[in-house]
């Protein structure tokens, strides 16, 4: 029997964070070292997990299939490919960083010595829930899961936070951490009224023999061979409620308006966890569950959800230029760039799905290097506020270069990881939706005036009254920000690693949709001069290109 490496990797933190709690009250450096070494060993299961994933092998691997609920169809069953392989290394590298990021943060919420116990162990369970939503294969596991997860973010928006024994501040995180539920929640909700249909099909399908089934595989091979027996209305509907709850946790325009203010209230840690983890889930869940399980609804609502992707773009980076507050202008960055995530998703197109899959990875990282060194610059000056900034450059040349880098980053200069995903998302898109692309590609422009403009004001000239005693980064800080830089860099430069692994799983997608890439269109010679020359005229209605290279358009990178 093969070991469980699924299963461990998921309840690794789960337990550890039950380690945490029962760490003894006045043992709070103890309580963040454990939470330290267990996110750092479930970092560990991720390689071995990588190192054993076969690029171009079967398209989910390492499954692990028990019983669950059987009078319901719905099993433990759990499987990886390489788009969640990729978000698995995401999460599992990106929380050990955090928690060294916020190894005092908690400190500014108050009451008592458990704080630290609770945040730390907080952490670890939303890691926990976030790992197993990528890697279950059952409907309803993936269900519970999903909504699961947003208990302890709840808490970690509401609880903690920037000067937690301010009332108003405090009131400000109780709305924002209530905001964020219901919004969830009610998304969560509309999918398992989805959910619930989808098993009424199965059931009367009996694809899972006597009753229905919640297997993923089950399904999306129902679904592809039109065995589902429903009409395209009811898929229609189906679809909807997927994609309401996906677009809700996501964010795409116009169901957004509750990130920024999550992500000011809560501490940076909490909110990069929130941004580039944890609602990774909803454009995960449109890739592999809106697609597979409904192909057709995809095709039909593609271009609506393009045009809605496309504003969010565009409306992300406008409104983030008019920010006085750095935490909420880049919080309101990554609702432009969901927008291109979710353009390359339903551009279904290899390039587009590949570089969709990859802006994930690289959004997380720029996201998580950007947001906490602005945080760890927050901390030292007292204010979020734009305008009290100017000339730490001078006082903190490190802290300055590593922002600017990471800015770069987030306005997809070339050499750093973003750019590379967001070229192949607007190529791969402007083969489908030229129009869209054409739109989508004035956000690069929008973008380097959000990220200069901050920089000058923040950075650049005389240094403001209040910031000649700024600090430069700290070791713990460095400790942090180092590895963000690096891999910034070194997937702007090779990306070849984690495209190896992602390809063969957007074209496996792809393919099980049938969604193939649109043929180039090559002008034929007519005139003439290529007649006389020999040139042979081509048959009626030929096209211009042939064969596997036609077929697939010569996307993959």
């Amino acid at each position: 029997m093969n070991y469980p490496w699924l299963t461990t990797l998921w309840v690794l933190p789960l337990v550890g964070a039950i380690v945490v709690v029962a760490v003894p009250r006045a043992w709070r450096t103890a309580a963040r070292a454990t939470g330290l070494l267990v996110a750092v060993a479930t970092l560990v299961i991720a390689i071995v997990i990588a190192a054993r994933f076969t690029p171009g092998g079967p398209q989910y691997q390492m499954v692990e299939s028990h019983r669950w609920i059987p009078a319901f169809g719905a099993g433990y069953t759990l499987g990886l490919d390489g788009i969640a392989l990729a978000l698995v290394l995401l999460t599992a590298g990106l929380v050990p960083l955090l928690i060294v990021a916020g190894w005092r943060d908690e400190d500014e919420a108050g009451g008592g010595r458990r704080v630290a116990h609770i945040y730390v162990a907080l952490t670890l369970v939303v890691e926990s829930m976030v790992l197993v939503s990528f890697v279950s294969l059952d409907i309803l596991l993936f269900y519970v899961f999903f909504e699961v997860m947003l208990i302890p973010m709840y808490f970690l928006i509401g609880g903690f936070g920037p000067h937690g024994a301010d009332p108003e501040l405090r009131r400000a995180r109780s709305r924002a951490a209530v905001k964020f539920l219901l919004y969830n929640l009610f998304g969560g909700l509309i999918m398992l009224a989805a959910v619930i249909g989808l098993y009424v099909l199965t059931a009367r399908q009996h694809l899972g023999g006597a009753g229905g089934t919640f297997d993923f595989r089950a399904v999306v091979q129902a679904a592809a061979t039109g065995q589902l027996g429903a009409g395209p209305a009811v898929l229609n509907g189906l679809f909807l409620g997927f994609l309401f709850a996906f677009a809700v946790k996501a964010p795409l325009w116009p169901l957004h308006t509750w990130l920024p203010g999550a992500a000011v209230s809560a501490t940076p840690s909490s909110a990069v966890l929130m941004m580039a983890v944890v609602d990774k889930v909803g454009t995960f869940g449109m890739l592999r569950y809106c697609l597979l399980l409904f192909p057709h609804a995809s095709k039909t609502y593609a271009p609506l959800i393009s045009v809605l992707a496309v504003v969010g773009i565009v409306y992300g980076a406008i409104v983030a230029i008019g920010q006085r507050d750095v935490m909420r202008l880049i919080a309101y960055t990554s609702i432009s760039h969901f927008g291109f995530i979710i353009l390359g998703i339903f551009a279904m197109t290899n390039q587009s799905g590949s570089g969709a899959t990859l802006y994930m990875v690289n959004h997380g990282i720029s996201t998580a290097a950007l947001f906490l060194i602005a945080g760890f610059l927050v901390s030292r000056r007292g204010t979020r506020l734009i305008a009290d900034f100017g000339g730490v450059q001078k006082v903190a040349p490190v802290l300055a270069g590593t922002f600017l880098i990471a800015g770069l980053a987030t306005l997809s200069l070339p050499g750093l990881a973003p750019f590379v995903s967001e070229f192949l998302v607007l190529v791969g898109t402007f083969t489908r939706y030229p129009v869209a692309a054409i739109f989508a590609t004035s956000a690069l422009v929008l973008a380097a005036l959000y990220v200069l403009w901050m920089y000058q004001r923040m950075m650049t000239g005389p240094v403001k009254e209040g910031n000649e005693r700024v600090r430069d980064l700290l070791p713990r800080e460095l400790v942090v920000v180092v590895p963000l830089i690096a891999a910034l860099l070194f997937l702007g430069a090779y990306p070849k690693p984690l495209l190896d692994r992602i390809n063969p799983a957007v074209a496996g997608t792809l393919s099980t949709i049938g969604a193939h890439d649109p043929a180039p269109a090559v002008p034929q010679a007519t005139s003439e001069h290529s007649r006389s020359a020999g040139s042979p005229r081509p048959a009626e209605g030929a096209h211009a290109a042939t064969g596997p290279a036609a077929a697939n358009g010569g996307t993959h990178p």
